[in-house]
């Protein structure tokens, strides 16, 4: 039976959705396995088995019980933001050797900087909504942004996960609060134009067979958009299969598989849409996307009617064996 490390938590304020999603594939995990969970905190990172907690040796990679060291064979990292969807615990697991589900460093640091993986689409062709950059160096002026991105329009951070310092800016006394709110998730923020349409998802994975893209979700809020609050606190309806035509079901479908390929990710990922009329703009490009009992991807391999360890599986033999 191999070990696996499963590394879960992380720095950015997604710790908690991070954990949830760990235990969802912990509990759907194929048992060929056995699943060790790596906490990453500041500090020292452990893995707490039959009440002993045991360190992570970030020098060998191998977890150290009182008198047993467990070696971990292959990682599987499921942190939303910092420091696993941007790459840096991948570049750690490569520098000492242990292999990875998960998409490379390199496509993991790209597809997680909202405004620069929007910008290399953009230039691959698929259309992504008007955006600006803001850093701390550069500043801000808000009558530009107005100018440039009409009112509303979004600031987020570009570097974190999808659920926290996202603001939806309305008045141009609101921006100023919006883009200091994006600062604490990030160094840098983009603001982004609003655009009227719908919101639809599509999740991708590598199997042995190909590239598969799962049945399609729209998602729809009460709120003013698509926030932590409506995601975790039962303020969105996700409908799966989405209610589009066929052909609409198609585009987005064969354009996340596209995606998917142009960012040479592995593994999962999730390609968010907003669809203006029927011509669909790239959000954002997941890599590890939330997994969780009320993340969008295992409602989509309900939809499908494939078992996440069978899921799991498919993932393990195309990445490891490729």
């Amino acid at each position: 039976m191999k070990n696996l490390g499963l590394f879960c938590g992380g720095f950015s304020s997604e710790y908690a959705i991070s954990m949830k999603s760990a235990q969802t594939i912990i509990d759907h995990f194929p048992k060929a396995y056995e699943v060790y969970k790596i906490e990453v905190v500041k500090g020292d990172w452990f893995c707490e088995l039959n009440g002993e907690k045991g360190i992570f040796n970030r020098n060998n990679g191998s977890l150290q019980f009182s008198g047993r060291q467990v070696s971990v064979d292959v990682a599987l990292i499921c942190i939303h933001g910092d420091p696993g969807e941007n790459g840096k615990i991948q570049a750690l697991l490569d520098l000492i050797g242990i292999p990875y589900l998960n998409s490379s460093v390199k496509a993991s640091a790209l597809s997680s900087d909202k405004y620069l993986c929007n910008q290399f689409l953009n230039a691959r062709g698929f259309n992504t909504a008007k955006s600006h950059l803001i850093t701390k160096d550069i500043g801000f002026d808000s009558d530009e942004l107005i100018k440039e991105l009409k009112l509303p329009f979004f600031v987020k951070p570009t570097d974190s996960g999808s659920s926290f310092g996202i603001s939806k800016v309305h008045h141009k006394e609101d921006v100023a609060p919006a883009i200091a709110a994006a600062f604490e998730e990030g160094d840098t923020i983009v603001a982004e134009s609003f655009m009227d349409g719908i919101e639809l998802t599509c999740a991708v994975f590598r199997s042995p067979k190909g590239i598969i893209a799962l049945p399609i979700t729209q998602v729809s809020t009460e709120n003013d958009f698509f926030d932590y609050d409506a995601k975790y606190n039962g303020k969105s309806k996700e409908e799966t299969p989405a209610n589009v035509s066929v052909a609409l079901t198609h585009d987005i479908q064969n354009a996340s598989k596209e995606i998917y390929k142009a960012l040479q990710l592995n593994s999962v990922a999730r390609i968010d849409y907003i669809v203006v009329g029927t011509k669909p703009f790239v959000i954002e490009v997941n890599t590890i996307p939330g997994f969780s009992q009320a993340s969008i991807v295992p409602q989509m391999l309900s939809c499908q009617g494939m078992a996440i360890d069978e899921f799991w599986s498919m993932i393990i033999e195309s990445e490891l064996n490729s």
